[in-house]
């Protein structure tokens, strides 16, 4: 539970990076999706590095290949927080309509579960040193 909370702390500064690229990009006169792909590839950065630091850290005699996990963190992102979250609003903002600043709001409650567990079991695994 407690690697669940860190996890949490930082997807919330991953929420305000991305948030803010995807408000900026907005703003400039940019389409809702493309500020929230260029958010989707800083806050990807900025999730990583953290995570890797502060969540799931490694352990003794345990290592990690930081570009495979890397790799791993953009392409579980891809899925969740890119795919899933475009679609979730295309739903949000296209079809119901909701105002498009609160969509990524909406996002997290279904996105930050999925994250989390991709990311604990596959993209930062460690593997014992031999």
């Amino acid at each position: 539970m407690g690697q669940f909370i860190k996890f949490c702390v930082v997807g919330v500064s991953n929420f305000f990076v991305s948030y803010v690229v995807y408000v900026g990009a907005i703003f400039l006169g940019f389409h809702w999706l493309a500020g929230s792909v260029l958010g989707f590839v800083i806050s990807v950065l900025n999730s990583f590095y953290w995570n890797n630091k502060y969540v799931f850290k490694r352990g003794e005699g345990e290592k990690r290949f930081l570009w495979e996990a890397l790799l791993k963190t953009y392409i579980s992102y891809g899925c969740s927080g890119l795919i899933l979250a475009n679609l979730l609003l295309y739903l949000w903002n296209d079809i119901l309509g909701i105002p498009e600043l609160w969509g990524p709001v909406l996002n997290l409650v279904i996105t930050t579960p999925i994250n989390f567990v991709i990311n604990k079991l596959w993209a930062f695994r460690v593997h014992k040193e031999e």
